[in-house]
């Protein structure tokens, strides 16, 4: 099978510098506990998680005969490598901020070492399919709807925009390697079962770790206004529901979601200007 992202699209890896605040406010997204460790608990999972990515795609890399498929599979890890060694520094930040993040790494980190060490190769690529649609429509969401970052400290929006940018253009290369050698709907749904439950799994984990941490776990009103911010009549989550559903779709590809239109207008933040000699 054949890229199908669309043509003249470049995937390729930035290098911005973000220069994460030191210290990184407590509650860098407008003093809400419950906005900010619902992406501190997501972040926590991308040092491990990226580097799972990469290595399933590699499984695969050697019997991809598209000459443009690979050049997107060499995109595709280097802006994964690259977003892993972000969230790394973010999650030194976290440390500094007295949370324990070698206790909210530990179960990944041994899920992972299972994965790799006993179940097929095509499950662990049917993988990462379904998490990099989980992160392709919340990126999506990022990019599209201010709800998701409004009042952020703007070093912490720039890092999420960056990262939302980058899953958008490489959201279907995982996915095109998938169908060049399996393409089962089965193996595809049954991954994003479990990886849906796992990655809610170990979300809802930060956040109640970091909401404990300050104090916070049990204030009714941390949890009514950050379940009505996710869930609530406009609420960010509600409208993924669609986008997420569709993933179980026979015939689905993730550019059926176009949103070219987003990559195009952020890229003016994130790339240089070509000079003109």
């Amino acid at each position: 099978m054949a890229s199908t992202t669309p043509k003249g699209l470049e995937i390729h890896p930035r290098q911005p510098k973000f220069g994460l605040p030191e210290p990184m406010p407590r509650h860098w997204h407008g003093g809400d506990a419950f906005k900010t460790h619902l992406f501190d608990a997501m972040s926590v999972l991308f040092p491990d998680g990226e580097r799972f990515f990469i290595d399933s795609v590699r499984l695969f890399r050697e019997q991809i005969d598209d000459p443009l498929l690979k050049e997107q599979i060499r995109g595709f890890i280097g802006q994964e490598a690259h977003h892993s060694r972000e969230h790394a520094h973010y999650s030194e930040r976290l440390r500094e901020l007295g949370y324990d993040v070698d206790y909210l790494e530990r179960g990944l980190k041994r899920r992972l070492a299972f994965i790799q060490k006993h179940l097929p190769a095509e499950l662990q690529l049917a993988a990462t399919c379904s998490v990099e649609h989980l992160t392709a429509i919340m990126a999506d969401a990022v990019l599209r709807n201010p709800l998701w970052l409004q009042g952020a400290d703007p070093t912490m929006a720039r890092l999420w925009r960056w990262h939302a940018l980058e899953e958008t253009e490489h959201k279907a290369v995982a996915f095109d390697v998938y169908q060049s050698v399996c393409a089962s709907p089965w193996l595809r749904r049954r991954a994003m079962l479990q990886s849906t439950v796992f990655f809610t799994i170990d979300t809802l984990k930060g956040l109640i770790h970091m909401l404990k941490r300050d104090g916070l776990l049990w204030n009714w009103r941390v949890w009514r206004d950050g379940l009505s911010w996710l869930w609530g009549k406009n609420g960010i989550y509600r409208e993924l529901v669609k986008a997420y559903l569709d993933f179980y779709r026979g015939g689905f590809h993730p550019w059926q979601h176009d949103n070219l239109y987003l990559v195009e207008q952020y890229r003016r933040e994130f790339d240089a200007p070509t000079k003109v000699a």
